[in-house]
């Protein structure tokens, strides 16, 4: 099985207050608020706009890895 690794922005939960700010400035439409916390899919280009915006800073650019069918 091969994997991938790709940037992408993640959500601590902990800081997360679900203010909606990150919804308003991503370009992609990749965020959503579900339990009044903001989740982000993989359609996430990994721009920064949600991790500049963020007034708890509960938004990060990581390095992720993806496992991916053959």
């Amino acid at each position: 099985m091969k994997t991938e690794e790709r940037l992408l922005a993640v959500t601590d939960q902990n800081k997360c207050e679900g203010c909606k700010m990150c919804i308003n400035v991503c370009p992609t439409n990749s965020i959503r608020i579900v339990n009044n916390k903001s989740i982000i899919d993989d359609t996430c280009i990994a721009c920064g706009a949600c991790v500049n915006i963020c007034p708890k800073e509960a938004i990060d650019l990581k390095m992720v890895i993806t496992k991916i069918d053959e």
